[in-house]
């Protein structure tokens, strides 16, 4: 318990010096072993980027150090509780522990939850507000384009 209060200090810490300049009160850090081997801040204000948050730009730092897309066995630490994007992006990359130090009822008052994205998700698809549709192109294709992907996987 010590060792993850430790790593959430630091996601907490990342999180106040990216308030100091100019960014969101955000940062995360990623751990392999006991070893902290990457850690990231939200940097949406800074790129123009929407998706440059703090446990995205960890991710993306610790496939670089571990030169790997699969990040099983890495725990990632977070200064708030992950939105559904970066909860996705986590699952994707094979991490499955995950510890935050604040939660969508504590940034709630502040503007800065995620909660209501969540409940969004939580409805069957035909129910949520963003328009989703499938439109089938696979008439048109001479060799569909994940049939040509996997062929390109076997020849390279």
């Amino acid at each position: 318990m010590q060792e993850e209060q430790r790593f959430l200090c630091e996601a907490v810490s990342l999180a106040r010096s990216n308030m100091e300049n100019g960014g969101r009160p955000f940062g995360a850090v990623v751990v392999k072993d006991g070893e902290v081997i990457a850690t990231g801040v939200n940097e949406m204000s800074r790129t123009g980027d929407p998706t440059s948050h703090a446990e995205l730009n960890a991710l993306r730092a610790a496939a670089q150090a571990l030169r790997s897309l699969r990040l099983e066995g890495c725990a990632v630490y977070a200064s708030g509780q992950p939105c559904p994007m970066c909860l996705a992006a986590m699952r994707m990359a094979g991490i499955n522990d995950i510890a935050y130090a604040h939660s969508n009822r504590q940034a709630e008052p502040y503007g800065l939850s995620t909660s209501a994205i969540y409940a969004e998700l939580a409805k069957p698809i035909t129910e949520q507000a963003m328009r989703f549709r499938h439109v089938p192109l696979e008439a048109q294709d001479a060799v569909p384009l994940y049939a040509e992907w996997q062929q390109r996987q076997q020849t390279g």
